[in-house]
């Protein structure tokens, strides 16, 4: 049973995609946080930069997960950057079950040029014990296979 957690949510199915990816590589358990609020087309997406503004935060679904938050020693989030912030069913997660983290990641994805990465500080808000690694990536930009690997070395490390 794999001691690393990586957990998401993905409007899109970009973030879906590279922690899948990130899972597989270091054999980690995959779950999806979902908050039941309709997010699709353009109606949905005009919510989800209000949500982030607004800094929204909806019930998310209890995760179904092979055993409690507190016993994983890493726990990789990953999320979408919305109006340079977190997604909100994210945001709900961390304000909701953060405190439980023993130890944590950030994974953002985002379509900007900009690395977003004051998101791992508005995340940090909610995780006491803040994060051991971080990564910004950008779907098929130049760059993007470093820096997923520099992310999955900072994780090894900090598994050590």
């Amino acid at each position: 049973m794999s001691e690393i957690l990586c957990i998401y949510y993905s409007r899109t199915g970009h973030t879906r995609a590279s922690m899948e990816e990130i899972a597989r590589t270091l054999g980690a358990e995959l779950a999806e946080v979902q908050d039941g609020v309709e997010r699709g087309g353009w109606g949905g997406y005009l919510r989800c930069g209000a949500d982030a503004v607004r800094k929204t935060c909806r019930r998310v679904r209890p995760l179904e997960t092979r055993r409690p938050l507190e016993q994983y020693r890493l726990v990789i989030v990953g999320t979408p950057v919305w109006a340079g912030r977190c997604s909100a069913p994210i945001r709900s997660f961390l304000k909701e079950y953060g405190g439980r983290l023993r130890a944590a990641a950030y994974v953002i994805t985002r379509k900007s040029a900009d690395r977003n990465e004051e998101v791992f500080d508005q995340m940090d808000r909610y995780v006491p014990c803040g994060h051991a690694a971080a990564v910004s990536l950008r779907s098929g930009s130049v760059g993007y296979a470093f820096w997923q690997e520099e992310f999955l070395r900072q994780v090894r490390e900090a598994l050590r």
